[in-house]
C-alpha cells in the first residue's frame, strides 16, 4: 500500500509543482484603446484561467488618459495579482506607464530603464491654460488614489504629474516606486515567489518560482488597430484618402483611386476617433487642399498655392493636442514637411501640365487644320476649292484672288470653309 501511494505521489507531485501558469502580456508601444482592451482581454483570460499573476511587459512614452482609466480599473477589481515589468533594459514607463506601473500589485524595472515624466510640454509651448490646469488636477488626483492604494509614494507619484519628474530604476526602488528590479522574466519570478499580495477578493501568496510563462498575444485586429493609433500613420492615411477621392473626381472613371481613397479615409478617421484631434488643425488641412484645387482652376499668379501650403503645413502641426492629462505622441516634423512638400510639388506639377496643355496646339478636331499648307484646285474668287491633307475642301480667301496650283495657308475655320491666305 506504501508502495502504490509513493507511486501515485512520484506521478502527481510535480505536475502539481509545475501546474502554476503565469500569463504574459507586452506593450510596447502608446496605450490606446487597442492596447487597453488587448491588456483588459489578458487580465480576464488570466482570471478565467486562475493563473497565478499576469506578468505585463511595458515599455510605452504614454497615451490617452481614458484607455489608462480603463486599465487600471480592471487591474485594481483584477482576482490575480498584476506584475507590471518595465522591460527590455532601455524601456520607459511615461506618462500612462507610470499610472498602469504604480497600479500593480507588483511593480518591477529592468535595469537601465526610466519612468516617470507625466506631465507633457505643450506643442506650442504655451504656459497652461485654465482647462489644462483642471485636467492636470484631475489627473494628480487620479495617481494619488492609486499610489494610495498600493501603498506606494504619494508624493512623488503627484510630482510625475506636476512638476515632469522621472527616476532610474535605482532611484525607483529607493523611493517606493516599485519593488525590485530584475534582468530578466525568470530572476523577476524567482524574487516574487511567497510574497503575499492583496487582490479584489482577499490575498494570494504567489508561487511564481518554478511556474511556466504563458505568452498572450494581440489579435489581428487589436494589432491592426493599434498601428492605425499612431497619430503618423493616422496622418498619412487621411492625406492619402484625400488624395485618392481628388483623383477621382479629375478622372471619373478611374474608379481605383477612389476606392483607395475612401477606405484610407475610413481607417484614418476611425484611428482619429480615439486621438486628441484638434479639429482646426483637420479644418486647415482640408481648407489647404481646397486652395490647391482653386489654382487649378484659378489664375492668382501662386498665391493660392502659397496659401495652400501654409494652411496644410499649420494645419498637420495643430492635429493632435497634448494635455497635462494625455501625452499623446504628435506627428513626426519629418513626416510634416515631407507629406506638406509632396502635395505642394503634385499641385504644381498638376497646374504646370494644365497650363501647357493650354497652351499646346490642338491634336485632334478641325483646329489641327489651322497653320497646315495645301493647293488651290479651283480659283478662288475669292471662295473656291482647296486640297489639303489630300482631301478637297471649300475654302475663301482673306485677301486678293489665288489662281489655281498655288499654295496657301489656312488661317482659321468656320462652319467647314476654310479662310486662307496666298504663301
Amino acid at each position: 500500500m506504501k508502495r502504490v501511494i509513493f507511486f501515485i505521489a512520484c506521478f502527481f507531485l510535480p505536475s502539481v509543482i509545475f501546474s502554476q501558469k503565469i500569463l504574459s502580456v507586452k506593450i510596447d508601444g502608446s496605450i490606446n484603446p487597442a492596447s487597453a482592451e488587448y491588456i483588459i482581454k489578458g487580465i480576464q483570460k488570466a482570471e478565467a484561467e486562475n493563473a497565478e499573476c499576469i506578468l505585463i511587459h511595458l515599455n510605452t512614452p504614454g497615451g490617452l488618459l481614458t484607455s489608462t482609466r480603463n486599465i487600471v480599473g480592471v487591474m485594481m477589481k483584477s482576482t490575480v495579482p498584476v506584475v507590471v515589468y518595465v522591460s527590455p533594459s532601455g524601456a520607459h514607463a511615461g506618462s500612462a506607464g507610470v499610472f498602469i506601473t504604480l497600479a500593480a500589485n507588483i511593480a518591477a524595472m529592468a535595469p537601465e530603464t526610466n519612468i516617470g515624466a507625466a506631465h507633457p510640454v505643450s506643442l506650442q509651448g504655451t504656459p497652461d491654460t485654465i482647462m489644462n490646469e483642471k485636467m492636470a488636477n484631475d489627473a494628480a488626483a487620479f495617481i494619488r488614489s492609486i499610489a494610495q492604494k498600493r501603498n506606494r509614494n504619494i508624493e512623488w507619484a503627484e510630482n510625475a504629474v506636476r512638476m515632469s519628474i522621472a527616476l532610474s530604476e535605482k532611484e525607483a526602488l529607493e523611493t517606493n516606486i516599485i519593488d525590485y528590479i530584475a534582468n530578466n522574466d525568470h530572476e523577476l519570478l524567482a524574487q516574487i515567489d511567497g510574497k503575499k499580495t492583496e487582490v479584489n477578493g482577499g490575498t494570494k501568496i504567489l508561487q511564481t518560482k518554478n511556474a511556466s510563462i504563458e505568452k498572450y498575444e494581440m489579435g489581428f485586429f487589436q494589432k491592426v488597430l493599434d498601428k492605425l493609433s499612431d497619430p503618423n500613420i493616422a496622418y498619412m492615411l487621411m492625406m492619402i484618402g484625400f488624395f485618392g477621392i481628388l483623383f477621382e473626381l479629375f478622372n471619373p472613371g478611374a474608379i481605383f483611386p477612389g476606392i483607395i481613397g475612401v477606405i484610407a479615409l475610413i481607417f484614418a478617421f476611425y484611428a482619429m476617433s480615439s486621438m486628441p484631434v484638434n479639429y482646426a488643425g483637420l479644418s486647415l488641412i482640408v481648407f489647404g487642399i481646397i486652395l490647391f484645387l482653386l489654382e487649378i482652376k484659378i489664375i492668382s499668379h501662386g498665391l493660392l498655392t502659397i496659401g495652400g501650403i501654409v494652411s496644410v503645413l499649420l494645419g498637420s502641426l495643430f492635429l493632435f493636442r497634448n494635455t497635462p492629462a494625455e501625452n499623446f505622441a504628435s506627428v513626426s516634423y519629418t513626416v510634416i514637411i515631407a507629406t506638406t512638400a509632396v502635395t505642394t510639388l503634385f499641385f504644381l506639377f498638376v497646374v504646370g501640365m494644365g497650363l501647357k496643355a493650354q497652351r499646346a496646339k490642338p491634336a485632334i478636331g478641325l483646329e489641327t487644320f489651322i497653320g497646315k499648307t495645301g493647293e488651290v484646285i479651283n480659283e478662288l474668287a475669292p471662295t473656291g476649292t482647296i486640297k489639303i491633307n489630300g482631301e478637297i475642301w471649300r475654302a475663301e480667301s482673306l485677301s486678293n484672288n489665288i489662281n489655281t496650283g498655288e499654295k496657301i495657308i489656312v488661317k482659321k475655320i468656320n462652319n467647314l470653309t476654310l479662310y486662307v491666305e496666298k504663301i
